[in-house]
């Protein structure tokens, strides 16, 4: 009939206004931004990857290939520069992640932080999105570990699966790490300081995981230290994956992913005290 009223279409001009999209998906549409303009700034910054290999080389081409003269480690049967492969690369991927809070007070400063924080864009995807941006940034610094064990003859398995699984693993780390930095930045409000915490905490948890050595060489206090260190759940992971050994994954990971959930969200929320 003529006359009879038509309900407005959902999304049409006369109608009500589609429903938004859901947090999840802006969530993730943030993040996914986050990580492509952190490419960017990598794609732009080559020299930066020639420079971040240096530290790695020093550890393996030297401390790893003096102390594997040592006899009596007891390494599970590898040669000590392979041992020390998995530790090597979580500590060159911690080591950029750590330091992320800096980036960030450098975002305060220049008033890049105060405009996001006005954005609609949730405080938990601001720091999920500099976490795994730093996850990024720990991925390549695993390639260039990679390609420096394998001019040093290092007996890595290529299985594409388990390559994944590094990623995975060394972006869950990266990220956890990240959100630490981002929480400590939070605290301390100053680079300065920002910079000295971040070394204060990356050497002793690097020197408390069995990045280096086993846990059952450690003293025991060191060895209750290392069972709620994120790091040594991280090379354990990466040992297994990349060399073969015993390793407990769904521990490992459950260690990491439960880190890096816990950081984010307390990372979120000290994220306003630095625009104050």
């Amino acid at each position: 009939m003529s006359g009879q009223l038509v309900a407005p279409r959902p999304g049409s001009v006369d109608g009500a206004a589609p429903p938004g999209p859901p947090k999840l998906r802006i969530l993730v549409s943030r993040v996914v931004a986050l990580c492509l303009v952190e490419l960017q700034k990598i794609r732009r910054d080559r020299l930066e990857l020639a420079i971040r290999a240096v530290q790695p080389l020093l550890w393996l081409g030297i401390f790893g290939a003096t102390i594997g003269r040592l006899q009596g480690l007891p390494t599970g049967g590898l040669p000590y520069l392979d041992f020390i492969l998995p530790g090597v690369l979580t500590q060159s991927s911690l080591f950029i992640a750590i330091l992320y809070g800096i980036h960030i007070i450098w975002d305060r400063d220049a008033g890049v932080l105060a405009k996001l924080m006005v954005t609609p864009t949730p405080r938990v995807a601001l720091v999920a999105g500099k976490a795994f941006a730093a996850g990024l940034r720990g991925l390549t610094n695993a390639t260039v570990v990679l390609l420096l064990a394998v001019i040093l003859g290092i007996g890595v398995i290529w299985n594409p699966l388990r390559l994944l699984g590094v990623g995975a693993v060394v972006l869950l780390g990266a990220a956890a790490f990240c959100c630490l930095s981002i929480l400590i930045a939070g605290l301390v409000r100053t680079r300065e300081r920002m910079m000295g915490i971040g070394q204060l905490i990356i050497v002793p948890l690097f020197f408390a995981s069995n990045a280096l050595y086993p846990v059952e060489l450690m003293p025991p206090w060191l060895q209750a230290v290392s069972t709620v260190n994120p790091m040594t759940y991280q090379v354990d992971a990466l040992r297994g994956l990349l060399l073969g050994s015993p390793a407990n994954y769904p521990l490992d990971v459950a260690v990491l992913a439960g880190a890096c959930a816990v950081m984010i969200v307390a990372a979120a929320t000290l994220l306003p005290r630095l625009t104050r």
